[in-house]
């Protein structure tokens, strides 16, 4: 339940501003508004005001704004509040402010997330030095190194760890180019990111330099009585580095009843420490919690705001560069996500947290106001394309043509729906036993 009605206020705020947008553009250049619907099909609740409907709709995936005279069917009068009676700047007005105000939606609410600041990792604005390669990984195969700094993904710069994971997480699945500076000199590998995660994003196997840090010891437990101390950094354990949780997890793993030597720093000072972990099943354990560098980001309004903007203007590359990647194969069409997906994130962030899940109203928003101007007939971007195209032949179109074009951007949509919802039902794992061809 609690996944539903996330869902349904994120999907509901969406689609209510994408409408309000058309609706208030509409209204400024005097269209005549029959109909504002929240939702499609047989109307749930109905009011009217001057002109127009206002309704919720039994269907919850979308929205819609009726004008007078839009649609080819429609009956037209000439009159000058009819849709079509407008010249095409004030129609492109109106087309236009649904996804901008999508856009919009976007940066202001995750301007509001960033005000609230947050507790991120020490690394994640710091140039991309691998600090270990997980061992058997794509990127152990591949050749690259402890120390590597890594310079450029598929041709594209990567200046920090964010942008990183960033480039490579959209790639899973297929062979990446990746340059790195090694002794002063560029080594070029390729590389093919191994899918994690039910969305499969994509993953080479390295990590930064991150330090473990103690954050807590069990009282009486190995470590209490050895004398470690929350705040101690795990620089080593039996002379190997530590550069992760994970491999400070697996160093201790393996050494279960046995004498280990701890190097720690505690207050600026180092010392070492000696623990014998205790062997419980497959796994040994010292009774830590195990934490990494992070910092506090606590940005002022200004600044959130500016940082909202780059980040939106960022995420819309990365949307544009997964949209061509589909049409070139760069990008797996299992990273598609559709309303089933959509639910189980909103229900996912929800128990995080409402900031996770206004985060996630930010990107979704952002998508939706970049997937709209697509140039694809049904949508609002396809509507201006035809605008445009019957600009550049100095007349309009006949009904037969424009039929013809938003049947072809119907079945097009159509198709992408059951792509994404066949992914959807695919991530869910007694649908996909299910599935004889995915056993």
């Amino acid at each position: 339940m609690t996944t539903l009605l996330a869902f349904l206020f994120v999907l509901g705020v969406l689609v209510f501003v994408h409408e309000l947008g058309h609706f208030l553009a509409a209204r400024r250049l005097g269209v005549r508004v029959l109909t504002f619907s929240l939702g499609f099909g047989p109307k749930l609740l109905t009011t009217k005001r001057g002109d127009t409907e206002y309704a919720i709709s039994v269907i919850p995936l979308g929205g819609y704004v009726k004008m007078a005279g839009e649609s080819p069917d429609d009956p037209r009068s000439g009159a000058p509040d009819e849709f079509m009676s407008k010249n095409k700047w004030e129609r492109f007005q109106v087309l236009i402010m649904g996804p901008l105000m999508n856009i919009v939606l976007a940066v202001v609410v995750l301007a509001v997330v960033l005000m609230q600041g947050a507790e991120v990792p020490a690394y994640q604005d710091e140039p991309p030095v691998i600090g270990s390669v997980a061992a058997g990984g794509p990127a152990d195969k591949a050749g690259l190194r402890r120390g590597d700094r890594i310079l450029t993904v598929a041709g594209d710069e990567v200046p920090t760890w964010d942008k990183f994971f960033l480039a490579v997480g959209t790639r899973a699945n297929r062979d990446v180019s990746i340059t790195a500076l090694r002794d002063g000199q560029p080594v070029s590998v390729t590389i093919r990111p191994e899918p994690q995660t039910r969305f499969e994003i994509g993953d080479i196997g390295v990590m930064p330099d991150a330090t473990p840090s103690v954050l807590t010891t069990v009282p009486n437990g190995p470590a209490d009585k050895a004398g470690v101390k929350a705040g101690d950094l795990v620089l080593a354990v039996n002379g190997e580095q530590m550069t992760s949780r994970t491999s400070l997890q697996a160093a201790i793993s393996r050494n279960g009843g046995k004498e280990t030597d701890l190097f720690i720093r505690r207050n600026g000072r180092d010392m070492h420490i000696t623990v014998v972990p205790e062997q419980r099943g497959e796994r040994a354990m010292i009774d830590i919690s195990i934490g990494e560098p992070t910092k506090m980001f606590q940005p002022t309004p200004w600044e959130a705001v500016k940082l909202s903007v780059a980040r939106n203007i960022e995420g819309s590359g990365l949307i544009f560069r997964t949209l061509g990647g589909l049409f070139v194969g760069q990008t797996s069409i299992k990273q598609l996500q559709g309303p089933v997906a959509i639910a189980q994130l909103s229900g996912e962030s929800l128990s995080i947290s409402w900031v996770a899940l206004f985060s996630l109203m930010a990107t979704l928003s952002l998508n939706l106001g970049i997937l709209n101007l697509l140039p694809i007939p049904m949508l609002d971007g396809g509507h201006i394309l035809i605008m445009g195209l019957e600009g550049i032949a100095r007349r309009d179109f006949s009904m037969q043509v424009k039929e013809k074009m938003l049947l072809a951007g119907f079945v097009l949509i159509l198709m992408l729906m059951v792509t994404v919802i066949y992914n959807d039902l695919t991530r869910i794992s007694w649908i996909e036993r299910l599935m004889p061809w995915r056993n």
